[in-house]
């Protein structure tokens, strides 16, 4: 049986799925379905260094071929993450990726600052499409020379591993993902969602402004996965429109190391231990020994 075992940023993952930052809560919710240990390592919400409240009402809507979510980044803030949320893991002894996200550099700090170096903690995943407040509200990821700068603003704080989640909304993710590696970034989470829109014409009126995200997603993902991994030497997690086995493993073939799977599970909440049996499956049939052996493969 090939092994799904994975290495990411010196942990030893079990297998290469986790979920997409937001789209499972705060771990427990899912347990009466299946077992949070099932996935490789557990994504948070995007925590902030105080509660945030979010937007209003609506803040899903179901799109054609995706989604599209308004949530607004509400979260209960790091603090009462790792002293109320966290403990949870301690005891199911499952990895934890800390999304985290701030409107200024000054907020950044101060977040990651407060992530405690723990043998669980796999790594901070920084959410780069939050608007930077004080540049105009200007997303930080759009400019490589403003990724670099918060990137290496981080790297100076913690000695925790840092992710740069970044945008599709830019013209070459190559040069963003570089800065990102170049200012301290010790792997990339690609892609964030895409910003969209939604008219509900009975109201006549726009409804919900947000990220999209689902099937519609993944090719935009993918291609961002096989460039970035050919350019820039870090590892990279794959994310955007992940609904089955074969797509991970598009995304596995193409150069990462691990993916996040996030609208799939509003589709289906049993998707992620579904995806996690089909990726065992195909290295059987294919008398593959593990997921490693895969990695790239598509590049030649």
């Amino acid at each position: 049986m090939g092994t799904l075992a994975v290495d990411l940023l010196g942990k030893a993952l079990k297998n290469p799925v986790m979920n997409a930052s937001g789209t499972l809560g705060y771990g427990i919710e899912i347990e009466p379905l299946w077992n949070i240990e099932t996935l490789g390592a557990y994504v948070t919400k995007g925590l902030s260094e105080k509660p945030h409240h979010g937007n209003k009402t609506p803040r899903v809507w179901e799109e054609r071929h995706g989604m599209i979510n308004s949530i607004g980044l509400q979260n209960v803030g790091v603090d009462d993450f790792f002293s109320h949320y966290f403990p949870f893991f301690v005891e199911r002894k499952v990895p934890v990726i800390v999304n985290f996200f701030g409107f200024s550099e000054d907020e950044y700090i101060s977040c990651a600052r407060k992530v405690p170096s723990h043998h669980l903690v796999v790594a901070l995943e920084m959410n780069l499409s939050c608007p930077n407040i004080k540049k105009g509200g200007i997303s930080f990821g759009k400019d490589a020379p403003a990724v670099h700068n918060i990137v290496r603003a981080v790297r100076e704080v913690t000695p925790v591993p840092i992710i740069a989640k970044l945008t599709p909304e830019v013209k070459n993710i190559v040069e963003i993902a570089r800065a990102a590696y170049e200012g301290g970034a010790d792997g990339l989470t690609l892609i964030n969602t895409m910003p969209a829109a939604v008219i509900d014409t009975r109201s006549r009126n726009m409804p919900l402004k947000g990220g999209l995200s689902g099937p519609i997603l993944k090719p935009i993902a993918l291609r961002a996965v096989y460039d970035c991994y050919k350019e820039v030497p870090i590892p990279i997690i794959g994310a955007g429109g992940i609904m089955d086995a074969e797509d991970a493993l598009e995304f596995l073939m193409a150069g990462a190391r691990a993916v996040e799977v996030g609208t799939a599970t509003f589709a289906d909440p049993f998707a992620m231990p579904k995806i996690i049996s089909g990726l065992g499956e195909w290295l059987d049939e294919n008398n593959c020994a593990g997921i490693a052996a895969i990695t790239g493969i598509a590049h030649g």
